[in-house]
């Protein structure tokens, strides 16, 4: 597992929409698998979950994406990207979640 954390500024629509065009642009096997929005009084929280394969590691990685806002404070970033490894007891490679990750931080 590899997670990346990071204070933004700018608009939280358009870092949100910035992230998910940049990463289903980023990779042909990229998807979208889900997404939840919630907004109460100022304070906004979206979160994303994407998958795409790794040619490294051959194997699917998922990357979970979250944005958190309270009125016109920073907007915190949390990215944990997941999976791949096809061993039973510890993690073999970590590849394509760090690839994940890279490919985020690009973006942002």
């Amino acid at each position: 597992m590899a997670k990346l954390e990071k204070e933004i500024k700018g608009n939280f629509e358009e870092i949100l929409k910035k992230i998910e065009d940049g990463i289903l642009k980023g990779s042909m096997s990229a998807t979208l698998e889900d997404s939840s929005d919630f907004i109460d009084n100022e304070a906004r929280c979206s979160v994303r979950v994407f998958e795409r394969y790794s040619a490294i590691g051959k194997n699917r990685v998922s990357l979970s994406v979250t944005l958190f806002q309270n009125g016109k404070s920073k907007i915190y970033l949390s990215a944990i990207a997941s999976g791949g490894s096809g061993a039973v007891f510890w993690k073999i490679n970590t590849f394509g979640e760090k690839a994940f990750l890279d490919k985020l931080n690009e973006i942002i």
